[in-house]
This record gives C-alpha cells, sequence and structure tokens, in this order.
C-alpha cells in the first residue's frame, strides 16, 4: 500500500474489493463498465494535462511555501470587510470539525436539528440588532442580498406601479462600490433602472418603486435616515438599508426608522477575511414579505407528539417548485459561516459585543483626535468606524506599507481608515506615526482610548437586543463548548455515514485539503488587498482556474460566482453579452428541458430570458425531435439550451453531440449545468461534448464541504468567444476585456474555499480524478445492481448502465400505503440520511453514492434499503401503525413505559446487527411542516409565546 498516495485515501473501495464489485455488476473491469455507461464519441481521447500527483505531506509544505508569498498588512481598507477575531472555541469546533462541515443541507429535519438551532440563533440575532420581523438563514455576501432586496421589492410593486410599469431603484451614492456593480449586473436583465445620487437630494417622485441606503455610508459617515424613509413611504417607494452588522450594536436600528429590507454581511462576527469569503450575508425583512424573501428560513414548529421541532420553513418558495414563477434562483445559503457568526454572538452575548463594538468606536474616536492634533483634516462628523483623513494620499501610501498598513485611498487627497476589532493602541500608535511621518512631525503616543461619545443622541441605540436565554449563558468557554458538542450530537453528518444524495455529491472533504482555511497567511487577507500582496493567492487562484480549465476543455474560467446558482446566471450573463455583441439583442428565448434543476428556470428568468421547456422521452431523456422542432421555431430569437449532463435522471444520453449542434445551428449557445460533473471528470468534458459554458458546483465535484448548507462556489468555464465578457470587479481589475458587471461582490468570491479544490486535483493529478470518477461510477452500478429485483431503477442508459447516480421508483409502494418520505424517514432508524426525494421525479429517490465510499459502506447502506423493502411488503394501507409511518424512532419513544406499537422496539431502533454499534438517534419524531408554515416563528423566542390557534 502506498501509504504516501492521496488517492488511496480518497477514493472508497480497494483494490481487493474490486473483483467483487466488478462480479456483482456483472463486467470484467472498470474499463467495460465505463464501455458500457459513456457514449464512445465523447469519451476523452487523451488524459488530462495536469501537474503530477502531490502527497499529502508534499501539499502541506506547497502550501506553507505559497502562503509565505501573502504579505498579511494590517487591513483598514473596509468597504464592508473587516478584519475580525475569530474564537479558537469556534474555530476548533465547528470550523475545524466534520460534524459540522460535511453535514449536508438541512432538509431532512429530524437529524438536523442542532444546525436548525444553531440558524435560529442566528436569525434571531440578525432580527435583534436590525430590528426587523424576519430573517432568513442566510445568503451569499451583502452585495447579493442587497440585489436580492432590489428585485424582491421589485416583485411587491403594488398594483398600480406594475400596471403603470414604475421601474427606478434610487441608489445611493454612499453604497459599497461592489453593491453598486452588482445591482447593475441584476438591473439590467429586469429593466430596472438604477438612478445614483445624493440621498438628502432626492426628489420622492412616484416613478420610484424602492432606494437603498449603506448605513453607515461607505465614507464612515452616519446618517440620520429617518426622514428620508417617512418621505419615501409616502410616495409608496420601499427602503432597504445596506448595514454594518457591528454598527448596530451601537446605532440605532434600522427596524426602528421604518425600513422595509435591512441586509448586509456578518464577516465581521469572528469570520477570516479569507481574500473575500465565504462569509454570511443576512436579509431581514417583515413578516409581509415572508412568501417572497430569498433563500431558506428556520422556523419553528412541532413533531407527531406535539414536541417543539425546528425545520427549514416554507418550502414552496423553492426554485423546484416554482421553477420559472421563483423570484430568486438563490437555494444556497452561508451555513456553515452562518452557524460561526451565530455562535460568535452566543459567545460574547450584548455586553460582549457592547464592549467591541464601544472599543471600535472608541478607537475611530481617539485615532481621530490624535491625527487631528497633528494638523490634518478629518471628513466625518458622524462616524463608528471610518475615519477620513485629508491629506497626500501618494505619499500617505507610500509611507504607510513600509508599516505594512493599508489604507483605502478613494481619490488624491483622501485617505479612509477603517478601524476593527483586531485593532490594538499599539495599532492606533503605528497609523499616528504614519501621519506625523507625512506631516514631518513628532509622533504623539496614545495610551488609552477616549470615551465614545461622537454619536448624537438621535442615531444611538437605545432598545435592548440578545435578550433571549441562548444569548446569555454560553460565555465561558466550557459551556461553549459543551454546548455546541449537544447540538452536533443531534445531527447526521459525513463522520457518521455515507449521505447517499443524488446530485449533490456528499464525498470526502479531506483534512489536508482543509487545513490551509486555519492558516492566518490564508484567512487574513483583505479581498481589495493590492495585488503584489497577494502573490501566494493570486498563483493559487490562476492555477486553478487552468485546472478547471483543462477539466472542462474549455478556454478560461471565473472564480467568481460564490455558489451554483450565481454560477447559472453568471454563465447566461456571459451568452446574454456574447449575443448583445453581435447585436443580437433579441436572442432571449431559453430552452430548458423538463427534467433540469429547478434554479435553471429560474436563473433564466433573472437573466432576463423567456423559458420555453422541451419534453423529455419515455425513456428520461431529451426529446430530440421535441427540442429540434422548438429550436427551429425560436431560431431567430434563441439565446440559449440550459442542459444538465449526464442528465439529471442519470443517463449519460446519446444524443448529446447532436442536441447541441442543433441548438448552434439556430444560433444559440449551449449552457450545461455542472451539477453532475463528478460523472465527467477524466473520461469526457463539455467542451467535447459541445457546450459552450458550464459552471462547476467545488462544493460538489471538486470535494468544498457542503457546511450545512453552504458555502458553495460556482465558476463558470467558457468557451473562447465567451471569453471577453468574464465578469469584473470596480475595485480590483478582473474579467474579461469586455467584462460584464460583477457577480459577487468579491473580485476571486469566495477565494478561501477555492483552496480545498485545488487541494483536491492538485493531489488527485490527471489519474486520480479520473479515477474518482470511474469509482462513483463503479459505485453507482453497485448498488444498481444489489438492489435490482426488489426495487425499480427509473432510469438507465442504452447499456442498462446507470451513471453515477440513479432515480429509485417508489411509487408502486402507495399501494401498500407508504409514501417515499415514510422510506427517508426510516432511513433515520437504520443510521443513514436519504437520497434526494422527489427530485426530479416526484414519488422517487436519487442515490449517488460517490467515490468516496467503500464496500463496506456501500453494502450497509443496501442491507438497511433491502430491510426496508421487506418491511414495505409487511405494511398495508388499511393500517398505518406500522413501523415505516412512525419513523422515525427516538430514544424517548424506545425508553418509555409504555409501548404501543404492533411491532418491538428492537425492530423500531435496531432493524439490523450493524446498526448497535453506531446508533444514530434522532432527536425529534417527524416534524409538522404544514402546522410550522400555518404559524410561523422564525426567532428562538419560547414556542408557549405563540401557540395560538392554527389560521
Amino acid at each position: 500500500m502506498k501509504t504516501d498516495s492521496f488517492k488511496l485515501r480518497h477514493i472508497g473501495p480497494s483494490t481487493r474489493d474490486l473483483s467483487s464489485m466488478l462480479n456483482t455488476i456483472k463486467v470484467d473491469s472498470i474499463e467495460q463498465l465505463i464501455y458500457e455507461t459513456i457514449p464512445d464519441d465523447i469519451l476523452l481521447k487523451q488524459p488530462l494535462n495536469l501537474d503530477s500527483a502531490m502527497s499529502e505531506q508534499e501539499y502541506s509544505a506547497h502550501m506553507q511555501r505559497l502562503s509565505s508569498k501573502n504579505k498579511v498588512f494590517k487591513s483598514y481598507i473596509g468597504l464592508g470587510y473587516h478584519e475580525a477575531c475569530l474564537p479558537a472555541v469556534i474555530q476548533r469546533n465547528i470550523l475545524e470539525n466534520p460534524g459540522w462541515y460535511t453535514a449536508y443541507t438541512p432538509y431532512q429535519a429530524e437529524i438536523a436539528q442542532g444546525r436548525l438551532e444553531a440558524l435560529l440563533n442566528y436569525q434571531t440575532m440578525i432580527c435583534d440588532l436590525t430590528g426587523m420581523e424576519l430573517a432568513n438563514a442566510s445568503l451569499l455576501d451583502e452585495s447579493t442580498a442587497a440585489a436580492e432586496a432590489m428585485t424582491m421589492l421589485f416583485s411587491v410593486r403594488s398594483r398600480d406601479q406594475k400596471k403603470n410599469n414604475v421601474n427606478k431603484f434610487f441608489v445611493s451614492e454612499e453604497i459599497l462600490p461592489q453593491t453598486l456593480s452588482l445591482l447593475k449586473t441584476r438591473a439590467i436583465p429586469l429593466d430596472i433602472e438604477l438612478i445614483i445620487g445624493d440621498h438628502q437630494e432626492f426628489d420622492f417622485s412616484e416613478q420610484f418603486y424602492g432606494a437603498i441606503l449603506q448605513y453607515p455610508g461607505k465614507s464612515g459617515e452616519v446618517y440620520d435616515y429617518a426622514d428620508f424613509v417617512e418621505k419615501a413611504h409616502l410616495s409608496n417607494i420601499k427602503v432597504a438599508v445596506a448595514a454594518d452588522i457591528l454598527s448596530l450594536v451601537s446605532l440605532k436600528s434600522p427596524g426602528s426608522f421604518d425600513a422595509d429590507v435591512v441586509v448586509g454581511t456578518t464577516q465581521r462576527f469572528g469570520i477570516p477575511l479569507g481574500y473575500g469569503g465565504p462569509h454570511a450575508a443576512y436579509f431581514a425583512t417583515r413578516e409581509a414579505y415572508k412568501r417572497n424573501i430569498p433563500g431558506r428560513i428556520i422556523g419553528v414548529t412541532q413533531d407527531t407528539n406535539g414536541n417543539r421541532a425546528l425545520r427549514m420553513a416554507l418550502q414552496t418558495r423553492e426554485q423546484h417548485i416554482k421553477r420559472d414563477k421563483a423570484t430568486s434562483n438563490i437555494c444556497t445559503a452561508q451555513v456553515l459561516l452562518a452557524v460561526m457568526a451565530g455562535m460568535y454572538g452566543v459567545y460574547h452575548g450584548p455586553e460582549g459585543l457592547q464592549y467591541i463594538a464601544n472599543k471600535v468606536n472608541a478607537s475611530a474616536v481617539t485615532l481621530s483626535k490624535t491625527i487631528e492634533a497633528l494638523e490634518f483634516k478629518q471628513l466625518n462628523s458622524v462616524f463608528f468606524d471610518t475615519i477620513r483623513i485629508q491629506a497626500d494620499a501618494k505619499k500617505v501610501k507610500e509611507v504607510a506599507e513600509k508599516h505594512d498598513v493599508n489604507f483605502f485611498y478613494p481619490d488624491s487627497n483622501t485617505i479612509s481608515i477603517s478601524l476593527n476589532e483586531a485593532t490594538t493602541i499599539e495599532d492606533l500608535n503605528t497609523i499616528v506615526s504614519i501621519f506625523a511621518t507625512v506631516a514631518q512631525k513628532d509622533s504623539t503616543q496614545i495610551k488609552e482610548l477616549e470615551e465614545s461619545n461622537i454619536i448624537s443622541s438621535s442615531l444611538k441605540r437605545t432598545t435592548a437586543f440578545l435578550s433571549n436565554d441562548v444569548f446569555n449563558t454560553y460565555h465561558s468557554e466550557t459551556e461553549l463548548m459543551r454546548y455546541i458538542k449537544k447540538l452536533e450530537r443531534k445531527d447526521l453528518s459525513l463522520n457518521h455515514s455515507m449521505i447517499p444524495l443524488g446530485s449533490c455529491t456528499m464525498k470526502l472533504n479531506a483534512a489536508s485539503e482543509m487545513l490551509p482555511l486555519s492558516d492566518p497567511q490564508w484567512g487574513n487577507i483583505h479581498p481589495f488587498a493590492p495585488i503584489n500582496q497577494a502573490q501566494g493567492y493570486q498563483e493559487v487562484l490562476k492555477k486553478l482556474e487552468d485546472q478547471l480549465t483543462e477539466i472542462t476543455g474549455f478556454a478560461a474560467t471565473s472564480l467568481q460566482p460564490n455558489s451554483g446558482a450565481q454560477g447559472e446566471f453568471a454563465g447566461l450573463m456571459v451568452i446574454r453579452a456574447y449575443h448583445e455583441s453581435r447585436n443580437d439583442h433579441h436572442r432571449n428565448i431559453c430552452l430548458i428541458p423538463s427534467s433540469a434543476h429547478g434554479t435553471n428556470p429560474a436563473s433564466a428568468v433573472m437573466a432576463g430570458m423567456k423559458v420555453v421547456v422541451t419534453k423529455a422521452t419515455e425513456e428520461g431523456n431529451i426529446d430530440v425531435d421535441d427540442l429540434r422542432e422548438k429550436a427551429l421555431k425560436y431560431k431567430d430569437n434563441l439565446s440559449a439550451l440550459m442542459v444538465t449532463y449526464p442528465s439529471t435522471h442519470g443517463v449519460y444520453e446519446s444524443a448529446i453531440k447532436e442536441i447541441t449542434k442543433i441548438i448552434h445551428d439556430n444560433g444559440g449557445q449551449v449552457y450545461m449545468d455542472g451539477a453532475n460533473m463528478n460523472a465527467q471528470v477524466g473520461l469526457t468534458n463539455p467542451g467535447v461534448i459541445g457546450a459552450d459554458v458550464c459552471h462547476l458546483n467545488l462544493h460538489k465535484t471538486f470535494a468544498i464541504p457542503h457546511g450545512g448548507g453552504g458555502p458553495g462556489v460556482g465558476p463558470i468555464c467558457v468557451a473562447p468567444q465567451l471569453v471577453p465578457f468574464l465578469p469584473g470587479n470596480p475595485v480590483i481589475e478582473t474579467g474579461g476585456d469586455n467584462a460584464i458587471t460583477a457577480i459577487s461582490a468579491a473580485p476571486w468570491g469566495s477565494a478561501l474555499a477555492c483552496l480545498i479544490s485545488y487541494g483536491y486535483i492538485t493531489m488527485l493529478g490527471a489519474k486520480g480524478l479520473k479515477e474518482s470518477t470511474e469509482y462513483a461510477i463503479l459505485n453507482a452500478n453497485y448498488i444498481k445492481e444489489r438492489l435490482d429485483g426488489h426495487y425499480s431503477v427509473l432510469y438507465v442508459g442504452e447499456r442498462g448502465r446507470a451513471a453515477h447516480e440513479m432515480i429509485i421508483d417508489c411509487r408502486p409502494f402507495k399501494a401498500n400505503g407508504i409514501e417515499v418520505t415514510d422510506i427517508a424517514k426510516r432511513l433515520m432508524d437504520y443510521g443513514f440520511h436519504a437520497p434526494t426525494v422527489s427530485f426530479p421525479v416526484a414519488g422517487t429517490i436519487m442515490i449517488e453514492p460517490t467515490e468516496s465510499e467503500s464496500k463496506a459502506e456501500l453494502d450497509r447502506f443496501c442491507d438497511a434499503l433491502l430491510s426496508i423493502r421487506q418491511e414495505i411488503a409487511s405494511a398495508s394501507s388499511e393500517n398505518p401503525n406500522n413501523v415505516m409511518k412512525n419513523a422515525p424512532h427516538t430514544l424517548a419513544m424506545l425508553t418509555t413505559d409504555n409501548w404501543e406499537f404492533p411491532y418491538t422496539r428492537e425492530q423500531a431502533a435496531y432493524p439490523l446487527e450493524y446498526i448497535a454499534e453506531n446508533k444514530f438517534w434522532p432527536s425529534v419524531r417527524r416534524v409538522d411542516d404544514a402546522y410550522g408554515d400555518r404559524n410561523l416563528i422564525c426567532t428562538c423566542a419560547p414556542i408557549e409565546e405563540y401557540m395560538e390557534a392554527e389560521v
């Protein structure tokens, strides 16, 4: 055994298991399996041109060398990003803990109560600080959240406003530059007209439906917006406020001056800068907009016994239901980062946050007075953490960089300085010495901070926040460590058993890939730091772009989109820009197969396209004749086809090259959804298939962990004709020669998370990547054969093979009174997370084992499903009191004095022998989604306060 081979550690089945698995599948070799699975005309003829694989030890040394190329300056650039202090107890027990970072989105609530509670804490913290009634479980970044606010307010315009096509949206010139760029991107396809100006001179015309303000402004000035909001409402204009989360500890909340939406980032609540992300954005609004709010909301409900339980609320807003009627394509949160930020609030509590905010403000006040004593003019009259000094920016920058300090220089005569939690008195004295040098004066030493009194009483927060017990209990490390562990024990993650979700690719997130995320040489770089200070990052990001470009067979890559949904939107906007460059402005028809992911039609609508759905054949493939007919019908206006490959049905469609040719022949471009790229890498690629752009889910194929529902990264790779339009950034130059405006706030999106995928590719190399794909296909077909005769696979390829995933038809079990949900819940008793339920076909489960699972784990999973199949056969629709309908079974059920079920406790909890060795107990019984939606509670106030008659 080659102990220095990462491939052997990543791929689950051992070489001694291979022959047994091949025998079960009835093939002589993996090569034969691949031949019988993938159409020959799309197989790669040459191996991927990638560097030789590194061992884990070599990779660790490599990353250490690269990190030394990053210059970690003290950055006071601000613009929405600030150095933060991550408590070690949160770093060790959440960020570095696979029990938290390998969990899946909490669709199966009964085995996700810990994460759900952590997110409820987060939502409560956001509601308290913003003064709003409702918050979601996080968004991707502040700028994305602001764009979502703009589009949500557009969708909730009054009937008269829609009738009169009121489409103007006011943007304060104090908005962050990256947010303005993203607002432009999202406004263009929806024909929203942005008007940028001084909020103090706004005329409140009825031609406007909404406005957005920055609080404090990008200059650092704190404005009293109460009068603005009041006048806006009189003209039926709704107002969004982008607010700094830490400032809301000291400043009156936007809810108190009647804002309609409040957005921002929680990065400064203990999250590393990470050269731009990942960070959890927040989005808070009025309860009146609960069915319009983008993203996910965690809510309180009850289980079968009437006990308190949590789950994702209002799931009908999800794109798989609403599709092209969805107001957003967002289906990804930043759960891991939101959990960390929420725990930061739990750990520090209201008094701790008040101390931090006061210290930051006092530091700014003290620094302002000390620099003014050197005869520099400070321009901000009311500020929280940011001062502006009038001086020669070139001279200051030259001296500052010699002291390893970054300021922000908005123009040649202004220096903006944003202080943060990590700023010490020693840091303040360094800043003073810089200005003393420029002024050629002796430096004054700051010995203590002055009491903060710069915020006027009309702007000061007077209302309480974080009064719930959870924010006033766990302030010692011992207590917080135990609280985090208590929640972790309620969640099933990859460190317990496989998570066989089709289309989600829950593979190993190797520790060696994750370790650099804890290194401050990677974590403490500001996204707008000068490029020459981030040479380590630049080398990694450029190399990762090249690796992904090679893997996809395309010409270039942009890492900016920070989720798969953002990648979809980015790809379509690049296609849109390409057509417009050729004066084909009229091309706006997007063909989408009926089996497509729900985000596809939502993304197309967001990109200003009209969706035309194409049919599927009985075999589940794209109906080529119907596609050809519609491509010809719309050829003059055809913009794009969105296609997933292998198909969402788990099949390599043999007609794929014919399909892409039909689109090209009729003037369109082909967008390939990269959700199933784990079945392509090293064997085929989007370029060979004939696509023009694809997004890649780095949190699926390329090993970034799901983190309970985020972080994700969704870069796009493009063919040569689309390269000029790759997205840019207004602060740091990125993208093509004719770059579209920003897709995400940071120039390279969630750069810190990209280190994981770089490690994955670098340690596997070309051969390891190809074998990973082969073993993903092997594992899927092994499960298929083991279940053969007991479950029906809905779709297969022309030679009877599945791709890397398969759809199991559970609809026949309705005759026994069993629904697909019952199977999902019963799997919990066997220690497994359910596969994907009822997507893309209602009444089915979609299974994807990934290459990381061993034969032993695959056998345990198959044994569980075979045992469940016997339980289904014993069930009847006349008697719903059975082991399937009552699943999952909790420890409380098993230990009660009364057992009123017609089966034994052993059958309920230990149906197979292996379970006793590693029993996972769901912490609640089956949750009642409908009750929770009728009685929406999205903060952690005691449920007793809300128990009213159902409506």
